[in-house]
C-alpha cells in the first residue's frame, strides 16, 4: 500500500469543540501563552500551569472525534497511514488511527521535570507534590516554547517516504512543524485542507478551502477513486 502521511493542526480538533491554541491577541484561554506554555512560566507559577493543563485534560472527557478524525483513520483500509499531529489531544487515537506522532506532546501523559524519558499515562488532575519515582515534580508532557521537538526527526523520516501528503487544519506558521512539507519527495502530491488556507493550488499542491471534516472526506474520496 502507498504511504499516506497526514499532518494535522488545531483546525481538526476545533470541530470537536477544542479551542485552537491561541487567539489573534496571543492569548490562550485568557492567559499569555508564555505564562502557561514555557519552562519560565512553569518555574514562576507551577500551580497555575498545572491547573491550566488539568482543565485541558478534563475537557477531553467532554469531546469526541469528528469526521476528519474518523476519515483519517478509515483511510488505513487502503493506505499505510501515518498521522503526524501538532495537537496534544487523543482524538485521532480514539477514532482508530494506529500510527501516531505527537509533535507537541500529549495531554494524557505527564513526565518528570528532570528526565524527558520518564513518562506516565495520566487521565486526571496533576498537582504540586505529584512526583516521579526519582522524586522530581511531574509536569505536563507538552512541548513548550523554547523546548526542542523530540519527535521531529522521526516525523521528517516518515514524511520523506510519503507517496501522498495530506495537511489539515494548520496555518503552516508554526515551525518546525510547518517545514515538514518540504521533506516530501518530489513525486508526492500534497493536499492542503483549511478554511482559510495560507497557500494556493499550484503544481503538485492542491488546496481545499474547506473545514477539516468536509475537506478530508473530499480528499479521501479522491484518493480512493485513484486506487
Amino acid at each position: 500500500m502507498k504511504n499516506l502521511v497526514v499532518l494535522t493542526g488545531a483546525g481538526v480538533s476545533a470541530e470537536s469543540g477544542i479551542s485552537t491554541f491561541r487567539d489573534s491577541g496571543g492569548l490562550w484561554e485568557g492567559h499569555d501563552v508564555m505564562e502557561v506554555a514555557s519552562p519560565q512560566g512553569f518555574a514562576a507559577n507551577p500551580e497555575l500551569v498545572l491547573n491550566f493543563y488539568n482543565l485541558r485534560r478534563a475537557q477531553l472527557k467532554e469531546v469526541e472525534p469528528n469526521l476528519a478524525h474518523h476519515c483519517s483513520a478509515g483511510m488505513e483500509r487502503n493506505f499505510n497511514v501515518h498521522v503526524i499531529t501538532q495537537n496534544v489531544d487523543d482524538l485521532h487515537e480514539r477514532a482508530g488511527s494506529s500510527n501516531m506522532i505527537h509533535l507537541h506532546g500529549e495531554l494524557r501523559k505527564v513526565r518528570s521535570s528532570k528526565n524527558y524519558h520518564d513518562q506516565l499515562h495520566w487521565k486526571d488532575d496533576l498537582h504540586l507534590g505529584d512526583l516521579c519515582e526519582a522524586g522530581s515534580q511531574l509536569r505536563p508532557h507538552i512541548v513548550w516554547f523554547g523546548e526542542e521537538v523530540p519527535a521531529m526527526e522521526q516525523a521528517i523520516e516518515i514524511t520523506a517516504k510519503a507517496d501522498v501528503l495530506l495537511i489539515v487544519g494548520t496555518s503552516l506558521q508554526v515551525y518546525p512543524a510547518a517545514g515538514l512539507k518540504d521533506y516530501a519527495p518530489d513525486h508526492c502530491p500534497i493536499y492542503f485542507v483549511d478554511p482559510h488556507p495560507s497557500l494556493e493550488s499550484n503544481g503538485r499542491l492542491k488546496v481545499f478551502a474547506e473545514n477539516a471534516s468536509t475537506g478530508v472526506q473530499k480528499v479521501a474520496d479522491l484518493l480512493n477513486m485513484e486506487l
